[in-house]
């Protein structure tokens, strides 16, 4: 355990833990329960950090894409995701794609999301992914990581900093259906089923979604 990470305070996930395995093996078992709804409901548990951004600062907007792979990015224009320098002067990020979010996961109670179901993190987008690329950038910095299945493939990789701060979470749902939220005949889902600006709104009055839709 590192000193530094150890006495950072624990708001959200546990800066002592980079990766909880069995935290992601157990979402991976039951993706019924953790993803309800498929595609749609991870997408909310995206947005759901999205509007949590845009609150702190009264205001902000995000920018969803839907891929004609199948993949589905969330771009933010927030602070960035937290990221701090240890003793040693490495940038450690705040675990939240591979750790639980101390706030919602035990505390099913605590929030709920659009559909109705209960948010739990970032971390069930993770593991209920192929892959997923975090792109975070900072006030400090710009970094972007990459996710198999939740389990980090790489480290925090520099990128160049382009003036702006915000998140861009990229990622590709595993899986049968419903992860995938194919709509009849296999034709992908029409894009208000997964997520409706103006639904989204009465949830997020601070938010506002735009959707870019690039599947054929």
């Amino acid at each position: 355990m590192d000193r530094s990470t150890a006495s950072w305070r624990n708001t959200t996930h546990d800066w002592t833990r980079s990766v909880d395995a069995d935290h992601l093996a157990a979402i991976r078992r039951d993706r019924a329960v953790f993803a309800p709804g498929g595609l749609r409901h991870l997408l909310l548990e995206v947005l759901a950090y999205a509007a949590d951004e845009a609150e702190c600062s009264g205001a902000g907007r995000c920018t969803v894409t839907l891929h004609p792979d199948g993949s589905v990015s969330v771009a933010d224009e927030g602070r960035g995701t937290d990221t701090r320098f240890d003793d040693r002067g490495r940038p450690v990020k705040k675990p939240v794609m591979a750790t639980k979010d101390l706030r919602f996961f035990d505390h099913p109670g605590a929030q709920v999301l659009p559909d109705g179901h209960p948010r739990r993190g970032m971390s069930v987008v993770a593991a209920l992914s192929d892959w997923l690329v975090h792109t975070n950038r900072r006030a400090g910095g710009a970094w972007v990581q990459r996710y198999e299945h939740g389990v980090p493939t790489t480290g925090l990789t520099p990128i160049a900093d382009d003036g702006t701060t915000g998140t861009t979470v990229h990622f590709s749902p595993s899986g049968p259906e419903p992860v995938r939220a194919a709509g009849a005949g296999g034709a992908p889902a029409p894009a208000p089923a997964l997520v409706d600006p103006a639904v989204l709104a009465t949830t997020w009055p601070c938010l506002s979604v735009e959707i870019d839709d690039r599947r054929a």
